[in-house]
């Protein structure tokens, strides 16, 4: 579909500010950001919107890199590699990263010399580097080998093996703090590395500079893997001028909407926490183990104000990252859109953190599924899906701070990790028994906005606002009914969740039923279903 086509399938119910900002979808905007001005425009705007956030030289280096993959489209490959690594090494020498941290405290630890934690630092990443060179051809030469079909599993190996041996009684000093050192540095690429070594074992592998410039790319420089690997981000590169055209306006766009979650955030601290003097949530947690708690409205207050904190932060965070790979000309999806839109549990993961809930299904649920109880459906999705939420959500998170088993030991750091173990398993075991319940037919209802558009569109005049509002409680939790207003009859056009990640909106169903406030009420109390995987969305046109 065109841009112009694509404005032109907007609802006619879209507001005039979405209308405005669809600068991506107007004619004239898109032949203007062909054009060398065009280009310097694109520029100049993403670095003051990159600056405030990660630097004014990091910023300009980003963009220019961005830029520069789309001019030399030959040279993409060594582009992305040797921005993706002078990044890597830049951070890590200059403390942009928590490497240098965490190697600060092992040295502390053992009462060494601080100077030495740079240099640890380079030469461990300088030590992954060659490694991950060394893996992929051995990858190339040995595709039978137990790293080439089980990379998740070795890496995790190697981490465990290395961190056992450098809490030994007997290992103490400098040969503790290289141990120490080489796992700081590793772990962020222990999820990257797997992407590139399942590709290498590909038909149409990606040349190996491409592979190790995907490692950590200097968009996606935290834990996580924003755009995952070669394989996905080749098959979301820019195809035509007009295409890349757009997908720079969208980075563009994103860019600006990341600043303006980065405000609505230190807007909320400013008047909760700074003005009304509402504690933070480890400030209440702490309270309360002290003996002295907050009053009761006070915690449902913090509670409720660091999850939009939570929400925000990762939100922001990923429209900054993929802002940044949108101007190299990939077509990437937001790594968060409109969570509270979400009909599942799983949909709503996947509009809330994207890119995490890839990596789940990719690295633990797939593998799961098509290995493990093939003959017994419900159980292979419900194990599957336990692994992916359970197992590998907690296993992330633990490996995302290795650094508690260095300073810690590992009992005391699993210790720390009990409570998010019990809520992994908890979660993991209704996200299960809901996939399996999606499998025997049941069915969501929709979303608490469109159900509300559908109410507000109604003649609800002589309704009361407590049945206006049980409707609606009662659309989030009664499988069966979904209520929207009787003169609602617009056709419906279908798509996944997971390709509304860029743009769209969600409906109500096309069932209707009329509830009496009674029955809504007494629905309340009824279990959600969730369809953790691929649930069908329903769109207006």
């Amino acid at each position: 579909m065109t841009p112009s086509a694509a404005g032109a399938s907007r609802s006619p119910d879209t507001s005039a500010l979405r209308r405005f900002l669809a600068i991506d979808e107007r004619e004239a905007f898109i032949e203007r950001a062909h054009t060398p001005l065009g280009s310097v425009a694109i520029a100049v705007i993403s670095v003051v919107a990159i600056a405030g956030h990660l630097g004014t030289w990091q910023a300009v280096l980003l963009v220019a890199a961005a830029m520069s993959a789309v001019i030399w489209t030959n040279s993409r490959a060594a582009i992305l590699f040797s921005t993706t690594w002078l990044m890597a090494f830049l951070d890590t020498g200059l403390g942009g990263n928590d490497t240098l941290d965490r190697i600060s405290a092992a040295l502390h630890q053992e009462q060494l010399s601080q100077g030495a934690a740079v240099a640890l630092a380079l030469g461990g990443l300088l030590l992954v580097l060659l490694g991950s060179v060394v893996a992929l051809q051995w990858v190339r030469l040995q595709p039978q080998s137990v790293l080439a079909r089980r990379p998740l599993v070795t890496l995790l190996t190697l981490e465990a093996c290395l961190c056992g041996v450098a809490s030994l009684d007997v290992v103490g000093g400098l040969p503790r703090v290289m141990l120490w050192s080489a796992v700081f540095v590793l772990t962020p690429y222990i999820w990257f590395l797997p992407y590139a070594i399942v590709d290498q074992r590909s038909r149409d592998p990606n040349p190996p500079l491409l592979q190790l410039g995907t490692l950590r790319p200097f968009w996606s420089p935290g834990y996580l893997p924003f755009g995952k690997g070669a394989a996905f981000l080749r098959k979301s590169l820019s195809k035509t001028p007009t295409e890349l055209a757009v997908t720079q306006l969208k980075g563009v766009k994103l860019l600006l909407w990341a600043n303006v979650l980065f405000a609505l955030r230190d807007a909320l601290v400013w008047l909760f926490n700074d003005t009304l003097q509402i504690p933070r949530l480890g400030q209440a947690l702490d309270a309360f183990v002290g003996g002295q708690p907050h009053p009761l409205p006070i915690c449902w207050a913090a509670l409720i104000l660091s999850t939009a904190k939570l929400s925000l932060q990762v939100a922001m965070w990923a429209h900054l990252f993929i802002g940044i790979a949108r101007l190299a000309g990939y077509r990437l999806p937001r790594g968060s859109w409109r969570p509270l839109e979400s009909r599942t549990l799983m949909d709503y993961f996947n509009r809330f953190h994207y890119y995490f809930k890839e990596l789940l299904v990719d690295l633990f649920f797939v593998p799961t599924f098509f290995k493990l109880f093939r003959n017994h459906q419900r159980l292979r999705m419900f194990f599957a899906t336990f692994m992916a939420a359970g197992v590998g959500n907690a296993l992330w998170h633990f490996v995302r701070d290795i650094d508690l088993v260095s300073t810690l030991g590992p009992a005391a750091a699993l210790e720390t990790y009990s409570s998010y173990l019990v809520y992994s398993a908890v979660l993991a075991t209704g996200v299960g028994l809901s996939q399996v319940r999606a499998n025997l037919g049941f069915r969501p209802s929709p979303t608490m906005a469109a159900s509300a558009c559908a109410t507000s569109s109604s003649q609800i005049s002589s309704q009361s606002d407590l049945g206006t509002y049980s409707r609606l409680i009662a659309t989030q939790t009664c499988p069966e009914l979904v209520i929207a207003c009787s003169n609602n009859r617009r056709p419906m056009a279908f798509g996944s969740a997971s390709s509304k990640t860029m743009a769209g909106s969600l409906p109500p169903s096309s069932r209707v039923r009329r509830l009496s406030v009674l029955a809504a009420l007494a629905i309340t109390f009824l279990p959600v279903t969730v369809d953790p995987v691929n649930e069908t969305l329903a769109t207006p046109e």
